[in-house]
């Protein structure tokens, strides 16, 4: 019996794995198509013939869009610039945002040295992304309230309890004596740790970085290329329903269905991105061989402005491509072609590759 009451400490959350069947028909279907998409998607991201086009392009979308879930708002042209700039005084949401991609790379980092994903790493990816050095709550009043002030959800109380459970979400994490599908593991991965709302602000952020993560872990995706965050946002309402469900009927069948679906969406949306900026790279190339003199051109500049939407002088002579005065020239004379339009930020002159941004905002 669920002795779930709102606006009382639920110390009592049921531990993993949950009493339900995770292999009901429904589910495995799901799964499928949704494997199916992740491996599409991690075959599509390797014919990109430099990886770091996809690495400081799309992870920054699932950061704008993870935070714009919590209220956080920016702009990609604004974080993209911020990115690129060595301005310091952008405003606290887009320094938030970007926090949120340093975290998301930490996490990253770390999981390619260890193979684990700790309770400490979890802190340190709150911390990054909160910029502060508190832990796991160890005081008592953490409510969670809709719209109208009315408390909807009170997490547990007490951080050893929450160590606890922590504790028992990774040694559901890493047990791979399990025959549960990994996607369908993910779903109840990603409740459980809502439920345990283990910080004070920033758990939502925390735990869609930890999906991405465990996707990477489990060998489905290479990069952290895919935002799910993007189908939470456009299935708001319907999110926060079935999380609720979950606490207060033990409903999981309609959650894990709905993360499943939000996978397979949000993978085949990627899958299009990529290819799109595949070929707008390849008919740059095209364009600018004939639009440029042979003198500026090269398929390492052209590469170069595809790595990220800005680029400046700094970045073309750190690539060994030329020294500072010609990769000036070389910029001016790639923005007459039309790919570029300079900007003067502070002190910097960056150059933004429009047809890239307007792929990345779609």
């Amino acid at each position: 019996m669920n002795m779930f009451d709102r606006a009382k400490p639920y110390n009592e959350l049921p531990l993993l794995p949950p009493d339900i069947n995770l292999e009901h028909n429904e589910l495995l279907k799901e799964a499928i198509q949704a494997n199916k998409s992740l491996a599409e998607l991690k075959g599509v991201a390797q014919t990109i013939p430099n990886q770091t086009m996809l690495v400081n392009t799309l992870p920054l979308q699932e950061a704008r869009l993870s935070s714009e879930i919590e209220n956080v708002l920016t702009t990609n042209d604004l974080l993209y610039e911020a990115m690129a700039s060595t301005k310091n005084n952008y405003d606290p949401q887009t320094k938030e945002v970007l926090r949120y991609r340093e975290a998301l790379w930490e996490g990253y980092n770390e999981l390619k040295k260890n193979d684990l994903l700790t309770t400490n790493l979890i802190v340190r990816l709150y911390q990054k992304i909160k910029n502060t050095n508190a832990g796991i709550r160890n005081t008592p009043g953490t409510k969670i309230s809709n719209s109208k002030g009315e408390t909807v959800y009170t997490p547990p109380e007490g951080e050893n309890i929450i160590r606890d459970k922590l504790k028992n979400l990774e040694d559901f994490i890493h047990n791979d004596q399990d025959t549960i599908d990994p996607l369908i593991k993910l779903a109840v991965i990603h409740y459980q740790f809502e439920a345990i709302h283990p910080f004070t602000d920033g758990n939502g952020r925390t735990g869609r970085i930890i999906n991405i993560l465990y996707i990477i872990q489990q060998k489905l995706l290479d990069l952290p290329v895919i935002y799910l965050s993007r189908y939470v946002i456009e299935n708001k309402n319907e999110y926060y329903k079935l999380l609720r469900n979950v606490t207060e009927k033990y409903d999981w069948i309609p959650w894990i269905n709905y993360i499943l679906k939000g996978l397979n969406n949000t993978a085949t949306d990627t899958i299009n991105k990529i290819i799109e900026i595949r070929k707008l790279f390849e008919s740059t190339l095209d364009e600018m061989k004939i639009k440029l003199s042979s003198r500026v051109y090269s398929k390492e500049l052209i590469e170069l402005l595809f790595m990220q939407p800005y680029c400046k002088v700094e970045y073309v002579v750190n690539a060994g491509i030329v020294k500072r005065q010609t990769a000036a020239e070389y910029l001016k004379e790639i923005e007459k072609t039309g790919l570029l339009k300079s900007k003067k930020v502070g002190k910097e002159v960056l150059y933004l590759n429009v047809r890239l941004l307007e792929i990345l905002e779609k």
